[in-house]
């Protein structure tokens, strides 16, 4: 049992090995299916991740079924990822390699249909991002870009923004500021209205 469990079958270079090469053709991979991929994961996109991880198993531990190896596998793996994690940070160039750029998809409230189509994406995708960031429709935004990572940035149009904290506090201000005055003139016309009122009752007091 305990042989099994630590005899790796083939050895630990060789594994290294097949663990990043497989690791940067499934980066590639992902790269040349595009940020749709990452944006929208339907269910036919569900069912290829899903089974993708069992297509290159093999790939990567080879005849390998030892816990030994699957753990230096896994701390391999890791460790190529944060290596070239670190990398890329510092890079734009390889930041562009493995991510891409952002994609304009829709300006001053049109569509940017050759994109749409580029990225594989529908009007309806760019329509419920556009309602999960405050806005009604396309033609209420100035910019929907998609970025590297398949997150939908929405920049709607001045007047239909939703109100922010900002906002809010300026508008309690002006509030504030408004009372104050009511407040003012209230206090400025009490003694006029006393006056008025002592100067009425006057006449009658006489007679």
């Amino acid at each position: 049992m305990w042989h099994d469990l630590f005899d790796a079958g083939i050895t630990y270079g060789e594994k290294a090995v097949r663990t990043v090469v497989v690791y940067l053709a499934l980066i590639v991979l992902l790269r040349l299916v595009g940020k749709r991929g990452l944006a929208q994961l339907n269910t036919l996109d569900l069912v290829v991740m899903l089974l993708l991880s069992n297509v290159v198993q093999n790939a990567v531990i080879g005849e390998d079924n030892s816990l030994s190896g699957g753990l230096f596998g896994a701390a391999v793996l890791m460790a190529a990822n944060s290596l070239l994690v670190r990398y890329a940070a510092r890079s734009d160039w390889l930041t562009w390699l493995f991510e891409g750029s952002p994609s304009v998809l829709a300006r001053n409230g049109a569509y940017d249909e050759r994109q749409v189509r580029r990225l594989g994406l529908r009007r309806a995708d760019l329509d419920v991002a556009v309602r999960h960031q405050g806005g009604d429709g396309i033609a209420e935004t100035k910019l929907v870009v998609l970025e590297p990572g398949g997150t939908m940035v929405v920049d709607l149009l001045d007047g239909d923004q939703t109100a922010d904290k900002n906002d809010i506090a300026a508008l309690r201000e002006q509030l504030d500021r408004l009372q104050l005055r009511l407040d003012r003139l209230a206090a400025e016309g009490a003694p006029a209205s006393r006056c008025c009122g002592g100067g009425a009752e006057g006449p009658g007091a006489a007679e």
